[in-house]
């Protein structure tokens, strides 16, 4: 069975990544991909009546400080299904700590919807979609009494330079998965 977390980062990154869809933007359904089935999994509908503001998913080929692939949120005009593998151009990222944890996210594009083609770098969102997705990030898992702190969105080069951070967590975890083997 294939395992979509160790699928290439993209030949690209980390100008551009590939990103596997885990929720569609509006949905308040919380899927992630679940290793040892190697399906995605219904973790749990959110508690609040909010819904995710981008398509949501994860950069294959990554590991972050909280133990998982490195988040990242597409804007895209069309909607994505869960499980779609998405070549995204990262143009931001938006810092956060989720209980205790560096949780950051890296906001990208469709690198083939033209809709947000002329999106370079963070100063090019409109001001007001990057207040929703940061609001959503604060406030999403307040009724399940869980604390998450906003540390505010960083540019282009940062989002670049967490890709390569991320890609050689990844690279030093499967060192030491196989150290263990032998």
């Amino acid at each position: 069975m294939h395992n979509l977390k160790d699928l290439p980062t993209g030949a690209d990154a980390p100008r551009v990544v590939n990103a596997i869809i885990e929720i569609p933007k509006g949905s308040r359904n919380k899927y992630e991909y679940d290793i040892a089935l190697g399906i995605m999994k219904l973790s749990r509908v959110l508690y609040s009546s909010i819904h995710y503001p981008a398509a949501y998913g994860f950069v294959p080929g990554t590991l972050w400080d909280d133990g998982d692939p490195l988040d990242i949120l597409i804007l895209i005009n069309e909607p994505l299904a869960t499980g779609v593998l998405v070549e995204a151009k990262p143009i931001g990222i938006l810092r956060m700590r989720d209980e205790k944890e560096n949780d950051d996210k890296v906001l990208a594009i469709a690198l083939n919807d033209p809709t947000y083609r002329s999106m370079r770098d963070i100063k090019d969102v409109p001001e007001h979609m990057l207040l929703e997705i940061e609001h959503f990030f604060q406030t999403y898992k307040k009724l399940e009494h869980k604390h998450v702190e906003s540390l505010g969105w960083d540019n282009v080069l940062s989002a670049q330079d967490s890709v390569r951070r991320s890609q050689e967590l990844y690279k030093k975890s499967l060192k030491k998965r196989a150290a263990k083997k032998t």
